[in-house]
């Protein structure tokens, strides 16, 4: 019996990162920036700078909403390279703007091409960096939205490289 599949996202043309939208700790006075831009080479890079003033110290990127969830997946496989921080997988069954989320913290390999897979089952519901601790599990077949965060107090410039991240 194969398993679903189902690419959540492929950065592959430019037009894969336009429903795309920034959304850092401005929207509570903070300073970071962030952008996921599409790469020619054939991928997306979320970039940019997180910085701790003003009570900051996030940043994130978010997909439009659309149906993307796929039915008995167990897992989210995610091809990256980084740079040796520590970022998240977001995931909404929703299509609010100020939703909880499904998290799953990954460090892809630094400087070199590597596919991480996160269990679905290891994704802990979050509402504005809080856990939420009576949330239902997350159902791979409601996911709506796809995010990428970088959070942790890591200061400074970031950068992490994705081809595809692929529910399987």
């Amino acid at each position: 019996m194969t398993r679903p599949s189902r690419d959540l996202c492929r950065f592959d043309t430019a037009q894969a990162v336009a429903g795309w939208r920034a959304i850092d700790d401005r929207v509570m006075g903070g300073v970071s920036l962030s952008r996921l831009q599409f790469n020619a080479q054939g991928h997306a890079t979320f970039e940019g700078e997180v910085s701790l003033e003003h009570n900051g110290g996030f940043a994130s990127v978010r997909s439009g909403p659309g149906l993307r969830g796929v039915p008995g997946a167990t897992e989210c496989a995610i091809e990256a390279r980084g740079d040796g921080k520590l970022y998240k997988l977001c995931l909404f069954i929703v299509d609010a703007f100020d939703a909880t989320s499904y998290q799953a913290e990954f460090s892809p390999p630094a400087h070199d091409w590597g596919v991480i897979r996160l269990p679905v089952a290891a994704f802990s519901a979050s509402l504005r960096g809080r856990l939420v601790p009576h949330a239902p599990p997350l159902s791979s077949d409601c996911i709506r939205q796809v995010g990428l965060m970088i959070a942790g107090r890591q200061a400074g410039r970031f950068a992490l490289d994705i081809r595809a991240i692929r529910l399987e």
